[in-house]
């Protein structure tokens, strides 16, 4: 039974499971099948792929509401594009038995909605470098209202219960809404749901700190610094996509930080990047803000416009973190 009664649960639930698997699909048949490491093109169906199945899903269950998606259309609909543009839609057929090209096309765009007042947000394929390696990435869809998660569900297929990278394992689906805890099932066949806590560990020398996979994604020297400032004896976690935020609720971490890239100190965030993730981790009892504590608002736009970088851990070491950070001027 789920343990969240609310339709919008239901709906984020099923719907992240069903692109999570499509996506898997896709990498199964064109990733770890390519004869070449540098072909993207996999990658571009799985995104336009799960945008599609989503936003027609959304259609169908909530037509007032809108969708905030990272993906538009205008380059899958140029004629050199056609082949690409058959192959999506083949894939979200397996899904939705009414797809054509043009009519995912169309679904597509339903994602270029500005937030405002009731609208989802969907990183239709978030992690693409870890999908082209064959390793962690997530599909991440969240309610948002009056500028509030509300409603959160991660589909991560190469990490099994939460916590283990597992390639080819059951993968996990994380559901949360505001008030109402965070749980985790199967993702290949969901069951039983388990709710998620954060670790209890209060001293800074036994935290485990997650960071992004790729060095361009943060600051590799400033995650030196904040590690020696305050006194982390364990290596940080390289990983890719919101699946870190599934290990930080599951209690398999304690902070989790996006330093802003010295090639890029004025980028803020996107909202589809971190929203799912942020109360995932808050509804199993962490905390989650920006690098000068303030909390993450969702409403201002589809970036984080008015939030510097990310800073989320098991609350109990958020205030350490957050001084660290002071201290050494990030």
């Amino acid at each position: 039974m789920l343990p969240i009664d609310l339709a919008e649960a239901r709906f984020a639930l099923s719907t992240v499971r069903r692109a999570a698997l499509l996506v898997r699909q896709i990498q199964n048949e064109l990733v770890l099948s390519a004869q070449t490491k540098v072909d993207r093109s996999p990658v571009t169906v799985a995104d336009y792929a799960s945008q599609a199945l989503t936003a027609r899903l959304l259609a169908e269950a909530f037509p007032d509401d809108r969708l905030v998606a990272e993906e538009d259309a205008t380059s899958l609909r140029q004629e050199a594009q056609t082949a690409l543009r058959q192959q999506v839609a083949r894939y979200v057929r397996l899904s939705l038995k009414e797809a054509t090209s043009e009519r995912v096309c169309e679904w597509i765009d339903w994602g270029a909605a500005e937030p405002g007042g009731r609208f989802w947000t969907l990183d239709p394929l978030d992690g693409t470098k870890g999908f082209l390696r064959g390793d962690q990435y997530a599909v991440a869809l969240a309610l948002v209202e009056a500028g509030q998660v509300q409603v959160a569900a991660l589909g991560c297929p190469n990490l099994s219960d939460g916590c283990q990278p597992d390639h080819g394992g059951p993968g996990s689906l994380i559901l949360a809404a505001r008030g109402r805890g965070c749980w985790i099932t199967n993702l290949q066949s969901p069951g039983e749901f388990r709710r998620l806590h954060v670790s209890p560990q209060g001293d800074p020398a036994y935290a485990r700190l997650l960071r992004s996979f790729e060095k361009g994604h943060t600051n590799p020297e400033q995650v030196e610094a904040l590690q020696d400032a305050l006194g982390l004896r364990c290596e940080p976690v390289a990983m890719d996509s919101q699946a870190k935020y599934a290990l930080l609720a599951a209690g398999q971490a304690e902070l989790m930080v996006r330093l802003l890239s010295p090639a890029r100190p004025d980028y803020r965030e996107k909202i589809w990047d971190q929203a799912a993730g942020a109360l995932i981790v808050e509804e199993a009892g962490g905390t989650v803000t920006d690098l000068d504590g303030k909390a993450l608002d969702f409403n201002a736009g589809r970036t984080l416009v008015s939030n510097r970088g990310v800073l989320a851990s098991n609350g109990r070491l958020h205030a350490q973190a957050l001084q660290a950070l002071r201290s050494l001027g990030f």
